[in-house]
């Protein structure tokens, strides 16, 4: 996004130009690390709407994502770098611009003397209660080094085991949308067709066979209410299994094993 800004100098001379970021909290942390006092800044592109909310919706900070986090937070800390200086420099050069907007905010915190599990808890998207509780006991102990290696461990282990989890559930899905789809065809296309024949013989239906055609005269008035029903049913189901940070909560199980 792009951002139009007038700022002073140190010197008192007034500066205006334009800059691009992830949100108005770090083109502000952008521009003052450069010694510039902020005194107006907004959003030069106003396209907004339809298209701007569903590209938000697919931002999110993936597992990958966070096990390389990890894992760069691990060497990090064990040369004894500052945790501030840390996640400034990983949110200036983090490729997810979601992750980097969240890194920045996270350091600001450690600025204003938050602990790094306090920061890390803000973001319940990106960082779960056990990643930070495990941080958490990091602090304590002062092996954050250790912490963050074992989590990057841990998540890649949970992301095999849910890919091995997924890979088996491929066909037996594969089957059932078959499986459904035809029924669906039939109830809507086939049968009707043999409905209007039967009633047109006037010969008796059997029970059976009225009950057949009943599902079928309840796909064909009301199927388009049902296909909704299917969509949202199925946009809540893989909201709960995949959380916005590339996770699963099959996570969840792998923690009682």
């Amino acid at each position: 996004m792009l951002f139009n800004y007038q700022s002073v100098e140190e010197s008192g001379a007034v500066k205006t130009g334009s800059i691009d970021a992830v949100n108005v909290d770090i083109a502000i942390a952008s521009l003052q690390r450069r010694g510039l006092v902020i005194t107006s800044i907004v959003v030069a592109d106003k396209k907004t709407g339809i298209f701007a909310i569903k590209f938000n919706w697919f931002d999110r900070v993936s597992n990958k994502d966070v096990v390389i986090l990890s894992r760069q937070l691990s060497t990090l800390f064990e040369a004894q770098v500052s945790a501030l200086r840390v996640f400034r420099l990983l949110g200036t050069e983090a490729e997810n611009k979601l992750l980097a907007s969240k890194l920045i905010m996270i350091s600001d915190d450690l600025q204003a003397g938050s602990q790094i599990s306090a920061a890390l808890a803000k973001h319940p998207k990106v960082f779960s209660e056990f990643y930070v509780s495990m941080v958490k006991a990091g602090e304590e102990s002062g092996k954050l080094n250790e912490t963050f290696s074992y989590l990057a461990d841990y998540l890649d282990r949970t992301y095999e085991l849910v890919s091995k989890a997924r890979s088996a559930l491929i066909y037996p899905c594969f089957v059932v949308a078959t499986f459904f789809t035809v029924m669906i065809l039939m109830f809507t296309m086939v049968i009707p067709k043999i409905s209007a024949i039967l009633v047109e013989s006037g010969q008796e239906i059997p029970i059976y066979t009225q009950i057949v055609l009943g599902i079928s005269n309840f796909f064909v008035a009301y199927g388009f209410v049902l296909l909704g029903v299917l969509i949202f049913g199925g946009f809540f189901l893989i909201k709960y299994i995949r959380t916005p940070n590339g996770k699963t909560n099959f996570d969840r199980l792998t923690l009682d094993v």
